[in-house]
């Protein structure tokens, strides 16, 4: 596959893969969403607010990417083209499994406009037309509301309450478990809430 023709297009926003010169922006993107995202990811460090940092993320991700351990995509709106936001698909498992984790945040001056539910929908559709996988889990705090509307619109099935799960900000958390197949994705979503395609030479 070649990575950077994979693009997938919504009604307001296309994902893709991260690129070397998108890393300023990345970095623009993380630091005035620093205090707003703290209450909702692990704790980082003052090193990883840095340009090099966001540098060296994105190379991570490409190799990632071309090793077919995870995918990142960057959220950028149509009109301009802007970045506001990331999904991961993270953990990514073959084999029986065929399947991965998801992850995402969105630039605070971004919410409210429906531009996560749509980005998370086309990573998803990604995940099962461009990227083989079978099954994509998400895990979200209860409190963090917002979150918990994106992963149900999209359409995934709660599964469950995992107590103590992931040490987010300092503390370890309880998450709901949230999870969508292929099979399910086929049969209630296809064609009506997924609305992005794939753009360029994907490969065989």
């Amino acid at each position: 596959m070649e990575v950077a023709t994979l693009i997938l297009y919504g009604a307001n926003v296309y994902v893709r893969p991260f690129q070397p010169d998108d890393a300023e922006d990345l970095y623009q993107l993380r630091l005035r969403n620093r205090t707003f995202l703290q209450p909702w990811e692990p704790t980082q460090s003052d090193e990883q607010f840095t340009r090099a940092a966001q540098q060296e993320a994105i190379t991570k991700a490409l190799a990632n990417w071309q090793a077919g351990t995870a995918y990142g995509f960057g959220i950028f709106l149509n009109n301009g083209g802007h970045l506001i936001g990331r999904v991961n698909l993270s953990n990514v498992v073959r084999g029986a499994w065929e399947s991965c984790t998801i992850g995402y945040f969105l630039d605070q001056a971004m919410n409210g406009r429906g531009y996560m539910t749509e980005a998370v929908g086309l990573v998803v559709a990604g995940a099962f037309t461009q990227l083989g996988l079978h099954r994509v889990q998400a895990a979200v705090m209860p409190r963090n509301a917002a979150s918990v509307r994106v992963v149900e619109k999209v359409g995934f099935r709660y599964e469950g309450l995992a107590e103590y799960y992931l040490k987010i900000n300092g503390k370890w958390e309880d998450h709901n478990i949230y999870s969508m197949t292929v099979e399910h994705w086929n049969a209630t979503l296809r064609g009506t809430t997924i609305t992005g395609h794939c753009s360029g030479n994907t490969g065989d």
